[in-house]
């Protein structure tokens, strides 16, 4: 250990999940790349390809690096660039792939915090406990919300 740093568990993510985009996303994505050849063709083929595949890359870095990671540690839960802390959160729930529909829907709150991805469907729903704050819940996606909620109660046991 270096002198003058100390280690701190509570800083250690007890869940954490990178929100990244499905395969079948990026091969969608894909699609630019023939779309820009028949643009280019009349100028070159090898333009088209280059522009293409350029332009694929670029699509698929932004939605790799826009995507939110959901974690949760001793200091409370963080969906992308939210975070809160423990004694603010009354309880933590899984949403499943079947009532997901009607909760990102015709269930849901206008003052609820949304951290959604349309490739997952699952989700958790954190239901705040603060007087102060409007938000009553937050809807995270989730690709294992199980996991969330096991984490939450060994988090929140101590």
């Amino acid at each position: 250990m270096l002198p003058g740093y100390t280690w701190c568990n509570s800083c250690v993510p007890e869940y954490s999940e990178h929100l990244s985009p499905a395969w079948w996303l990026i091969l969608a994505v894909f699609l630019v790349v023939p779309t820009s050849v028949l643009i280019f063709l009349p100028l070159s083929l090898l333009v088209g390809v280059v522009t293409g595949v350029v332009l694929w890359l670029g699509m698929v870095g932004l939605l790799w690096w826009q995507s939110p990671t959901v974690s949760l540690s001793a200091e409370g839960f963080r969906a992308g660039r939210a975070r809160v802390a423990w004694e603010h959160v009354e309880r933590v729930s899984e949403v499943d792939t079947e009532s997901a529909r009607s909760e990102k829907g015709v269930n849901l709150d206008a003052r609820a915090w949304l951290v959604l991805r349309p490739w997952i469907a699952p989700a958790v729903k954190v239901v705040l406990k603060d007087p102060q704050d409007p938000t009553p819940y937050w809807l995270v996606s989730t690709r294992n919300p199980a996991a969330v909620v096991k984490a939450w109660k060994a988090l929140t046991a101590s």
